[in-house]
């Protein structure tokens, strides 16, 4: 889940037929074939191909298939083919991709997923994403995210439903839901994406993708005012790990300001021997979903054959104390949102223009604001203990999520906080930790149920160890490859 809410940024916005390719199909037959973002910038680079061309074979497989499954919040075609037409530079020139509607870029629409922002658009973009640009992308149009990304299942009033390609019966994920999906269904390589409580992770995990969340302070500054506990990052979700990586170096703060010392590129594996913690329960004592503990067990498994030691360890914490507080600190980025609204409502009335969750949601906050300080000074103690646990552990492994994705309906935001939240909670127990902490975390694509369901598995370490996470990925990459596999619905 990922709330990307700032005051300063919000004010400052004014106010076809279906064809899907059948997956077998060959990949070659556009400017893209099947690679990765790093190999379409290389093949631009060496002239094998144009930015326009790889531009329009992307705009070409999304409308193939966002008809049935709704990843595209908002298509600004003009605005990238005038990028693609101009010269380019950076690692990533000429990669067709999309942002996450939760991001400002200048002179585009930024909905926020929600119903009151339906005619915004904003004046200005923060430095994260001047130096998304500068990486040479050029955005085609806005991802689907679910209302000021606060829930964990991409199912907006605004604009409907964002489907899973891998089972359209089922959910997404959230709230980077629109950026997997465009990615797992091969439309781009790589997306822009946020994470709050497992917005990057959490979809990455149900499309079979790769994200990472970076540690808090990585990345350059995005404009938000994040209040006393920051726990909102930017990234990416990718098909491969190189390509998550150069997105890290690409957006990474650099100089005497930098809150950590640089990662730089992360350009593949090394021999190190990991001490890893393996735990599998959630944080509250809850078991996951068989298939989800079988396949956590079962990259566990690969890890020891590539020479890691495993055991069974967890960070010591109250996890039900912890659910609360967190709970609590998202209810406030709900109350701010409903605040905002109120400001300009006029006579309409609030629930025609927020959901339910959101605005149950900041009810609970009103209902407990007295709560907040302590709820934060546990939080931040949890940031201690969390750290503490990596003294004589390299990398924690857990499930990204208790169950693969649940059919669409189940968690939506419609249901509101007493029942959908209720079960968004049971359903994201393993995310909202590194959030807290600060850390990185991934969601590697190596398990699947027996429905053809992806299964990620999650891997988190210690604050600025972004370099470890990528190693380890990079050796999992080679040792299980996972892009040779596509969704049902599918560009290519």
């Amino acid at each position: 889940m990922n709330s990307d809410i700032s005051r300063r940024a919000l004010l400052a916005g004014s106010a076809a037929t279906l064809s899907l390719a059948a997956c077998g199909k060959t990949a070659d037959s556009d400017a893209l074939g099947d690679l990765d973002a790093t190999g379409i910038a290389a093949r631009v680079a060496n002239r094998e191909i144009s930015a326009s061309e790889a531009l329009e074979a992307a705009i070409a497989r999304a409308e193939r298939v966002n008809p049935q499954l709704n990843f595209i919040a908002t298509a600004s075609y003009e605005y990238a083919r005038g990028r693609a037409s101009a010269p380019l530079a950076g690692p990533f020139a000429g990669v067709p991709t999309l942002i996450k509607d939760l991001a400002d870029v200048a002179g585009l629409p930024t909905h926020y997923g929600c119903r009151a922002f339906a005619n915004n658009v904003a004046r200005e973009q923060a430095p994260y994403m001047d130096a998304v640009l500068a990486s040479g992308v050029t955005p085609f149009g806005k991802s689907t995210t679910p209302e000021f990304g606060l829930t964990a299942t991409t199912e907006p009033l605004l604009g409907g439903v964002t489907k899973n390609p891998w089972d359209i019966a089922r959910s997404s994920g959230g709230s980077s839901g629109g950026a997997a999906v465009a990615v797992a269904a091969r439309v781009i390589p790589i997306a822009h994406a946020s994470d709050g409580g497992g917005s990057i992770r959490i979809p990455a995990s149900c499309n079979g993708i790769f994200g990472l969340k970076p540690s808090r302070g990585r990345t350059i500054h995005d404009g938000r005012e994040q209040g006393p506990l920051p726990i909102s990052v930017n990234g990416a979700v990718s098909l491969s790990v190189r390509d998550s990586a150069q997105w890290l170096a690409a957006t990474e703060q650099g100089g005497e300001g930098a809150a950590l010392p640089p990662v730089g590129l992360v350009s593949g594996p090394n021999n190190q021997k990991l001490r890893i913690a393996l735990s599998v329960p959630d944080f509250r004592g809850h078991e996951p979903d068989p298939e989800v503990r079988a396949a956590t067990e079962a990259a566990a498994e690969l890890c020891r054959s590539l020479g890691h030691e495993v055991r069974e360890a967890r960070p010591n914490l109250n996890g039900q104390q912890f659910s609360d507080d967190f709970i609590l600190l998202w209810a406030a980025s709900a109350a701010e949102v409903v605040q905002l609204v109120q400001a300009s409502a006029g006579q309409t009335p609030l629930d025609q223009l927020l959901e339910p969750l959101t605005l149950d949601l900041a009810q609970h906050f009103a209902s407990n604001v007295g709560a907040m300080r302590n709820a934060i000074g546990r939080l931040m103690q949890v940031e201690a203990a969390y750290g503490a646990f990596f003294a004589d552990v390299d990398v924690l492994l857990t499930p990204v999520l208790a169950s693969p994705p649940p059919p669409l309906g189940e968690i939506s935001p419609t249901l509101g906080m007493e029942v959908g939240f209720a079960r968004v909670l049971d359903y994201v127990g393993y995310t909202p930790l590194q959030n807290v902490a600060g850390a990185p975390a991934m969601s590697v694509p190596l398990g699947w149920s027996q429905s053809g369901l992806p299964i990620g598995a999650h891997f988190s370490a210690a604050k600025g160890q972004e370099r470890r996470l990528l190693e380890l990925a990079y050796q999992l990459e080679e040792a299980k490859p996972w892009t040779a596999r596509k969704p049902q619905v599918c560009a290519v």
